[in-house]
């Protein structure tokens, strides 16, 4: 059973999926959680504190699948390809993972720097260069120990051209639409206004 926090979690972000951040309402969030609304207050402070919470949890979820899907595919010589397909296929699946890798967040979507760090604030979500450089360590620490050996040099370039190249895909996609093995795109209704609303892009 998920904890309390990660419930308030869960049902943000499926509020998320038909509403945009700014309709979203901590009362309706504790109340499709299950649990009381000071108890939501309890465990994020306030809805800023809610919002850089979701965004770092999208973070951690993308980096967690780094490592699972290079883990997989390494003993079938799988690499730098992997690496960019769950990249792209990730940043379809999640609004908030492709806000994170490509710095641009729609007007509707939570903003990772919605609230200070404290008592309540999880940590600050990476910005997307630090994303590409915490994704491009991971995936060479994860194939360098792979029973095959690389050059780290050339595989590091490797990996950060595959991730540079899966960011391009995910900014301007291929209008015939996913590749073999990538999932059709999962928009929340927070991404789709993206496409509608102007954009602000964040510093990387």
């Amino acid at each position: 059973m998920p904890s309390a926090r990660e419930a308030l979690l869960d049902s943000a972000y499926a509020a998320l999926t038909t509403l945009p951040w700014t309709a979203v309402r901590m009362v309706d969030v504790a109340a499709a959680a299950g649990v009381s609304r000071q108890t939501l207050y309890n465990e994020f402070g306030s809805k800023g504190g809610l919002a850089r919470a979701l965004v770092r949890r999208a973070a951690d979820g993308y980096l967690d699948g780094v490592e699972r899907t290079l883990g997989t595919h390494l003993a079938e010589g799988g690499g730098p390809a992997e690496l960019a397909r769950w990249t792209v296929r990730a940043a379809h699946g999640d609004v908030l993972v492709k806000a994170l890798i490509t710095g641009v967040w729609g007007d509707h979507l939570p903003r990772p720097d919605a609230a200070p760090a404290g008592r309540y604030g999880a940590p600050a979500p990476p910005t997307p260069t630090d994303m590409l450089a915490l994704v491009r360590d991971r995936a060479v620490a994860v194939l360098g120990a792979g029973p095959s050996p690389r050059d780290p040099v050339r595989l590091e370039l490797c990996c950060e051209v595959a991730l540079r190249l899966a960011l391009s895909y995910t900014l301007v996609p291929a209008d015939s639409g996913p590749g073999p093995g990538i999932t059709a795109p999962n928009r929340t209704a927070a991404d789709r206004s993206h496409r509608r609303s102007p954009v602000r892009s964040t510093p990387a």
